[in-house]
């Protein structure tokens, strides 16, 4: 079951996480404001984002990817795939069925 590690500006990150629940390509969404340092066109650059964790299935995780490659407003959006072999039962079930 994996998780989808997605880092945005806040306001982009909110939008993202409502789409991704909204069309069922995601059972939850996780956000969390961090301060984000990065190399950008040969400069060190500083950015409030919100990381989001994805909640989502081996079978929604393409589409939800592609999703949000879409409506993310980074040229190069972060966006990490991390494969959860060890859920609870109950939560695993629920995803599955929040899940398209």
């Amino acid at each position: 079951m994996p998780t989808l590690y997605v880092t945005a500006p806040p306001a982009a990150a909110d939008d993202l996480a409502d789409t991704l629940v909204s069309e069922r390509l995601a059972a939850c969404v996780n956000a969390i404001d961090c301060q984000s340092t990065y190399r950008w066109d040969d400069e060190v650059a500083h950015d409030d984002e919100r990381v989001l964790l994805i909640k989502t299935t081996a079978e929604a995780a393409d589409r939800a990817t592609e999703r949000i490659e879409a409506l993310h407003p980074h040229e190069v959006p972060c966006i990490e795939r991390f494969e959860t072999d060890d859920v609870l039962d109950r939560f695993g079930s629920w995803i599955n069925e929040s899940v398209d």
